[in-house]
């Protein structure tokens, strides 16, 4: 099984694909230096692969690679940086309380 992470900046979503079919996707608004992260979805067919753990990495990654900011509008994402703090300094200090990040 093939995992590949690929940004399509038309739909403003980062795509995961796994054998070359899309499996899901986390969608975003980028302003300036933040990035909004709004929803993800994971195709039923692929529950349960962690699918959203690898996608959410990957963004996140990308984010601090970039120098940007985030802002975890998702549930999922928020819920993500919450148990794995490596990701916290992402998110502003004032802004993570709002995310249940405090």
């Amino acid at each position: 099984m093939a995992t590949r992470i690929e940004e399509n900046r038309d739909e403003s979503r980062y795509e995961v694909y796994v054998d070359d079919q899309l499996a899901g996707f986390t969608e975003y608004k980028l302003d300036g230096p933040q990035i909004a992260l709004l929803h993800t979805e994971i195709d039923d067919a692929f529950e349960g692969q962690g699918l959203g753990k690898i996608l959410a990495e990957s963004i996140l990654d990308s984010a601090r690679d970039a120098g940007l900011t985030v802002l975890p509008y998702c549930p999922f994402i928020a819920s993500y940086i919450k148990r794995t703090t490596e990701y916290l300094d992402l998110v502003p200090e004032d802004r993570r309380e709002e995310f249940d990040l405090a």
